[in-house]
């Protein structure tokens, strides 16, 4: 594919985030003009309700939904290089079920255990929940990064974050065991994911962790380019495999940990889009697929929202469902259209 097409087809994803911004602020349960809504966002507002709607529930939860998009694209694009493995995403090394961990501690052991000190702040506080599942994502992070030291190969890391991942959600099975049925459901709800969760006040510290995870990765093309050869020709050309892989562990753990700490785990979005990326431009030169997942991410994850919201109906889909939906058919048609899994890359 030639320059003048790719950037076509870039500047067309960019105007397909715009487009599905635009319609995630007007579309939902409760129908606004587009011109009403440019008066809101411009401080021309000439209806008080249809006003807090766009600026405190829906503008929000399009940025959200933006930036969730993006970062989730990268981190999965990162995991898939680093492992040369198609089928990697975002929480593949457990730090999701790190956040899982750390929310079932704080949304049900309290109450199972009857842990008295905590059980006195206020368990539904979604502060509480950010901060646990920071906590839970931090800690997975520390051990994978301790345990990566002692490894020689990627396959090896892999494995680890795993059983890590393995090991935790035992934990949380063994929690909700003892936990009272309105705990567990509490609990089961945040894993459904939800981009109406983070507010501004929220928006305001994920933003610019999110951002600097994105801006570790893009600092990486060049070696990750590399790794596309294996880790002993990467070595050749002159790459330091450690130090990028003890970065993209960064990256990744950094993007993944605060968005599922903000939303709950999102799934299919960072396996899936690479994927479609690679396959749109046809190559896996990390210059064109990091900026297209980016913008790709951003739209579909969008696109998802718009969907989740059912326009013009009164319930929400949980963001997950539609992500699903979407996106385990397209990893069925990856795996059956391809006898070589490894060729996509």
């Amino acid at each position: 594919m030639n320059k003048k097409s790719i950037h076509i087809i870039l500047w067309s994803l960019c105007l397909a985030v715009l487009l599905l911004f635009i319609l995630d602020l007007i579309l939902g349960s409760v129908s606004i003009p587009l011109k009403s809504s440019f008066n809101i966002l411009t401080s021309h507002q000439d209806n008080e309700s249809w006003g807090y709607i766009i600026l405190q529930l829906r503008l929000p939860r399009a940025v959200n939904a933006l930036l969730t998009g993006a970062g989730l694209a990268v981190a999965g694009l990162m995991m898939q290089t680093l492992f040369r493995n198609p089928l990697a995403d975002p929480y593949i090394l457990g730090i999701s079920s790190g956040s899982s961990l750390g929310v079932a501690i704080f949304v049900m052991a309290t109450s199972a255990f009857s842990i008295k000190p905590l059980m006195q702040f206020n368990l539904l506080s979604s502060w509480g929940q950010v901060i646990a599942a920071m906590a839970g994502a931090i800690l997975i992070f520390i051990l994978i990064v301790s345990v990566a030291s002692k490894l020689k190969d990627s396959v090896s890391l892999l494995i680890v974050g795993i059983m890590f991942g393995s090991l935790t959600t035992a934990l949380v099975s063994v929690l909700q065991y003892f936990s009272k049925p309105e705990l567990v459901q509490k609990f089961v709800i945040w894993t459904l994911g939800s981009l109406s969760s983070a507010n501004w006040q929220q928006l305001q510290i994920m933003i610019p962790v999110v951002i600097a995870g994105i801006l570790i990765a893009l600092y990486l093309i060049k070696p990750m380019n590399a790794l596309l050869l294996g880790e002993n020709d990467a070595r050749v050309t002159g790459v330091n495999i450690n130090r990028t892989r003890y970065l993209i562990l960064i990256s990744t753990s950094v993007i993944a940990g605060a968005l599922t700490a903000f939303n709950g785990p999102i799934a299919f979005i960072g396996m899936v889009v690479p994927h479609l990326v690679r396959m749109l431009f046809g190559t896996s030169n990390h210059r064109i697929v990091f900026p297209a997942s980016i913008i790709f991410g951003s739209s579909l994850l969008l696109a998802c929202d718009i969907i989740s919201q059912v326009p013009g109906g009164k319930i929400i889909l949980p963001i997950n469902a539609v992500t699903a939906l979407f996106g385990a058919p397209v990893v069925l048609w990856i795996i059956l259209g391809k006898k070589n899994l490894r060729t996509s890359f």
